[in-house]
């Protein structure tokens, strides 16, 4: 029989893979069916790819139309105005790798975004739909951006999300995943999601109903606890945070018996917390055992004896019995009972000493580092003020950040525990004795925009700095900084910085001329930022 080849027009099985491989190998070594090698075969191949293109398309069957999507929600926030969105488009356009290197003057719009997006949601304002798409783009690229460009867009990102896969982080960030959850007065539908709803729809909804009814939460999830699983009950127990109180004990204590060490660690940091509970008294007594007043010194000194074992009725109460690497087993101990022991105890114990004298007393046999980073991380935990204010000293002691603060951390923690004026007036202070080399993370807690003596401080420092020739890179975070958290308000002070000045002998060479470009850069993202603002009605 003789074997003929198939005619043009009838498919091949095979045809399309050949091609490609032909594609993929090239037409020197391969050349495609019934074509002679030669210059010829790749627009043979290129001529055989499009008619087999079309013979794949035309022999597609017809399929059942999907399902049309439902129609997206409404919005119901007031529009944004005119100006304020092509803002917007602005600065979703500023995309990163697009300003082609160094920015000189031009202000970093992107970095802009997160505040516009939190001035527009404090007005209420409903993100135009066609600014949806490179919106929730550019809340893909950066985690810190989602919480607030999610609640600029409103239930149509959720809608959107549920259609393009890029999007799904959406569904993810939203407490249920994006589910609507029953009314708190629905009890049957309550009940109902909480035993068959999916994880991230029962944890929104715990926390929805502990944000308003703290008792009925606890009651909820005691309904269902000892058949979790141990990661489950862990992030449960985490949001019995939201409105902490002493009704809370009888669960936390109950907790401390948990199989999983993590839940057992949880309830012990959250009942330490209760400054009342059975707990933090058990913990004060086993502190008060280790640190005591030796009347015996010359005078009054802190003597420290640390815990020469853990028993098991500290391992119950949270006290991690192993140590890391690097740490005294004594020491570790010591720490976290005193940290977990209540801060008001110590006054009676050591003499009705108000907080501030008893961190001036000296502790013997080098105890007092440990000590008091101890003390600093019970004040963060109980949110103590009159303590952090006596661990962190005056922003202008020589020993900068005080006598209890060991990090800059440390410092930046307890600074959080104190309202938004007094951290902005010693964070201010700190710049104006100690410069800007170590203040970084401690301007990162303060409120924004800063407050006038703060900006003040941050301007004369950065002034200093300038003429003194230093190094001019090395302030290039405090300038970022600046740009995004200097109040508006502070650019016509600003102008009279923007000469260059003459350069010392001993200064950076071309220090002078970055310091001018970073001076116009503040002005001018400081004007938008006051343009921006005006746009939005502020």
């Amino acid at each position: 029989m003789t074997r003929t080849s198939a005619p043009r027009d009838t498919p091949v099985p095979g045809a399309w893979e050949e091609l490609v491989t032909t594609a993929l190998l090239g037409t020197e070594r391969r050349t495609p069916p019934d074509t002679a090698p030669g210059r010829e075969a790749p627009v043979a191949l290129l001529d055989a790819a499009a008619l087999e293109t079309v013979r794949r398309r035309a022999g597609l069957r017809p399929a059942r139309a999907a399902r049309r999507p439902d129609p997206a929600p409404d919005d119901t926030r007031r529009a944004l105005p005119d100006a304020a969105a092509r803002r917007l488009a602005m600065l979703l356009a500023d995309r990163p790798g697009t300003g082609g290197g160094r920015r000189g003057t031009a202000p970093d719009l992107m970095e802009l975004l997160p505040q516009w997006l939190a001035a527009a949601n404090a007005r209420g304002y409903a993100a135009p739909p066609q600014a949806l798409p490179a919106l929730l783009d550019a809340a893909r690229g950066r985690t810190d951006l989602r919480p607030a460009a999610l609640t600029f867009a409103g239930p149509r990102a959720l809608w959107l999300a549920r259609l393009n896969p890029d999007w799904r982080f959406a569904l993810r960030s939203t407490p249920g995943g994006g589910a609507t959850l029953p009314h708190l007065a629905d009890t049957a539908r309550v009940a109902e999601v909480w035993q068959e709803g999916l994880f991230a729809e029962r944890v929104a909804l715990l926390a929805a109903i502990r944000a308003q009814e703290p008792a009925a939460a606890r009651a909820l999830l005691a309904t269902t606890w000892a058949t979790e699983r141990a990661e489950d009950r862990l992030m449960f127990l985490d949001s019995l945070r939201t409105r902490l109180g002493p009704d809370d004990e009888p669960f936390l204590e109950e907790a401390l018996a948990d199989r999983s060490r993590n839940v057992r660690a949880t309830a012990a940091e959250l009942l330490s917390a209760l400054p009342g509970s059975a707990l933090a008294a058990r913990m004060a007594v086993r502190a008060g055992a280790c640190v005591a007043l030796d009347h015996t010194a010359d005078t009054p000194t802190i003597a420290v004896e640390a815990p020469h074992e853990c028993d098991a009725g500290m391992e119950r109460d949270g006290v991690v019995a192993k140590a890391p690497a690097g740490r005294g087993e004594r020491s570790w101990w010591l720490g976290q009972l005193v940290e977990a022991a209540p801060l008001d105890g110590w006054s009676g114990r050591l003499g009705g000493r108000t907080p501030g004298e008893i961190v001036e007393l000296p502790v013997a046999d080098d105890w007092r580092g440990e000590l008091h980073a101890a003390w600093c991380r019970a004040a963060v935990r109980q949110r103590n003020a009159e303590w952090s204010r006596a661990l962190l000293g005056t922003p202008a002691a020589p020993e900068a950040g005080g006598p209890g603060a060991v990090s800059l951390a440390e410092r930046a923690k307890l600074l959080g525990t104190l309202d938004a004026d007094e951290r902005a007036e010693w964070v201010a202070g700190f710049i104006a004795t100690h410069g800007l080399s170590e203040a970084f993370q401690l301007l990162g807690v303060c409120a924004v925009p800063w407050s006038a003596p703060l900006g003040r401080a941050v301007v004369d420092a950065l002034n200093i700095a300038r003429d003194a020739g230093s190094y001019p890179w090395s302030f290039s975070g405090v300038m970022g900084l600046a740009e995004r958290c200097l109040s508006p308000a502070e650019a016509p002070r600003l102008d009279a910085l923007l000469t260059t000045p003459e350069e010392p002998e001993d200064a950076s060479p071309g220090a002078g001329g970055y310091w001018t470009e970073a001076f116009q850069r503040l002005v001018t993202t400081l004007r938008l930022r006051g343009t921006m603002l005006e746009e939005l009605g502020a």
